[in-house]
């Protein structure tokens, strides 16, 4: 409440999923819905609708936009920050969206204010902030010398784990712990993001494309899925690590290559 920093928020993710419309096939015709009234059947218009809270199955009170608007929210025009934490101290299940945080050239100073102190102390900001007429937490970070608003879920909002099978008593053998950690040592490394595709909107992109061009698309048949086998625990293990070492050999035999092709040819 002290220091007021005027302040934007542009949405810091964009879906790169294709997207898909609804076609008649018979004539290709974009398919439309209407706004019908399930008892009278009538279309409706904006106008003639109001927001109904369903307390019992098919009953409802209803609310008016002045009677929504005078509920008021205090974080309508403010991310107003309540709390300076530890990251660490915030389990990720909580995270939303993020949003970049960027300055009104009056509040340049403060923000970079606010900015080299949070990076000093190690901090994030919990915040509370109204977006599309809801209220929301949210985290204030920093990112690149840029703060990110992350929205995230309210704690009513978190679902408790309850799955009967993790209640069973299972015995889990040294050897199979030794094993498993074994993999996990091995496909440990850096974070890198670059290293990852999503690989289905790949080929979707590549199949939409040949039908754009002409191309004929042939689908095989699927084959009817086997039975899955009955797996040997310890042996699985055995193949993972033994493939992640592989994995890990000839990715740092690649890197070794491209080295020394480097040195050679700065030494000529």
């Amino acid at each position: 409440g002290l220091i007021s920093i005027p302040v934007r928020l542009y949405s810091a993710v964009q879906d790169r999923s294709l997207k898909f419309h609804l076609l008649h096939e018979a004539d290709g015709g974009r398919i439309r819905y209407q706004r019908t009234c399930a008892k009278c059947g009538k279309e409706v218009t904006w106008d003639d609708i109001v927001k109904g809270y369903e307390y019992s199955k098919e009953h409802y009170v209803t609310f008016t936009e002045e009677e929504m608007e005078a509920l008021g929210v205090d974080s309508i025009r403010a991310i107003d920050v309540v709390s300076f934490v530890p990251l660490s101290d915030i389990d990720p299940i909580y995270f939303n969206k993020p949003y970049y945080v960027a300055p009104e050239a009056s509040g340049l100073k403060a923000y970079k204010l606010l900015a080299d102190a949070l990076q000093a102390e190690g901090q994030v900001g919990v915040a509370k902030v109204a977006l599309r007429d809801k209220e929301h937490l949210a985290t204030i970070r920093l990112k690149d010398n840029v703060f990110v608003l992350e929205t995230m879920h309210w704690p009513d909002e978190i679902r408790e784990p309850e799955f009967e099978e993790l209640d069973k008593n299972v015995k889990v053998r040294d050897n199979e712990v030794k094993m498993a950690r074994q993999l996990i040592q091995q496909l440990s490394g850096e974070f890198e993001p670059s290293e990852f595709e999503d690989e289905y909107r790949v080929r979707l992109q590549e199949l939409a494309e040949k039908k754009i061009e002409g191309q004929e698309i042939t689908v095989s048949a699927e084959a009817e899925a086997e039975p899955a086998p009955v797996v040997d625990l310890m042996e699985a293990l055995k193949a993972s690590v033994a493939e992640a070492k592989k994995r890990k050999t000839d990715s740092s035999g690649g890197e070794a290559g491209e080295k020394a092709a480097s040195r050679k040819a700065s030494a000529s």
